[in-house]
């Protein structure tokens, strides 16, 4: 039998994420429900690594898994294919990754992504609201993918010093959404953020370098990191140099 699921109430703090329900409950990493989604509860979730995720007609729904998955940036994989795709767009003029410009319109193009087998969306309306909010408050980033003046994809994370904590991401154009996750790759190794939070275990991300870590040892590293500062949360055409440092089709 489970143990019991705690309920929060606005101003309850949230309980240790050891105390995440285990592989043999319904819900493995289900940590607690209800609460509020605020700024300072958002920070507070994610200082202890704790995140939000629900449907439409549900309670907010916290989770802790274990083990969590990772990308280190360090192992990040550009295979060839997107190499290439990256040179393409880095030496275009009609191709830019832009940081923060569009925040709203990247969280709703996400809201109409289905996560990796999943049929419906989890970024229900106050989850959008709660991270436009974070957004504004600086807390909560948009790395975006544009093609002729058009945003093709993106992603949207959560940062706090240089921990940082990838959500979503969507396509309108082939790769659009690698391209915005190279681009925040590359962002965090101009500033010294050692790993990408990806919540959960994919194919499509495990094919890109990312792994599972204890949860023991991901709390450890952005106890550390989020106490560290983040720098500017921009991008620089010459940030390109940090995954293509000899441009060449060859991988």
């Amino acid at each position: 039998m489970p143990a019991q699921l705690p309920w929060l109430e606005p101003l309850d703090p949230f309980p240790s994420p050891a105390s995440a329900w285990g592989p043999d409950d319904p819900a493995p990493g289900l940590l607690a429900a209800g609460g509020a989604l605020d700024v300072k509860h958002l920070r507070a979730a994610y200082g202890q690594g704790t995140f939000p995720w629900f449907s439409e007609g549900q309670p907010i729904l916290w989770w802790a898994p274990d083990p969590r998955m990772v990308l280190p940036v360090a192992e990040f994989r550009l295979h060839r294919s997107l190499r290439k795709t990256l040179q393409k767009f880095a030496s275009s003029s009609h191709c830019e990754v832009r940081v923060d410009t569009a925040f709203g319109q990247v969280i709703r193009a996400c809201s109409s992504t289905p996560r990796e087998g999943q049929a419906g969306t989890w970024i229900v309306p106050d989850m959008v609201r709660a991270y436009e909010a974070l957004h504004a408050a600086g807390s909560a980033h948009s790395v975006e993918t544009w093609a002729d003046g058009r945003l093709v994809g993106g992603l949207y994370c959560v940062a706090l010093g240089r921990a940082v904590f990838g959500e979503s991401m969507f396509a309108h154009a082939t790769d659009a959404s690698k391209i915005a996750l190279a681009a925040l790759v590359a962002i965090c190794r101009v500033h010294g953020v050692a790993l990408i939070d990806c919540q959960q275990n994919t194919r499509h991300l495990a094919s890109m370098g990312a792994r599972e870590i204890p949860r023991s040892e991901f709390l450890g590293k952005i106890a550390a990191a989020q106490d560290l500062p983040g720098g500017t949360w921009r991008f620089e055409p010459v940030y390109w140099n940090q995954l293509l440092p000899h441009p060449s089709p060859m991988a």
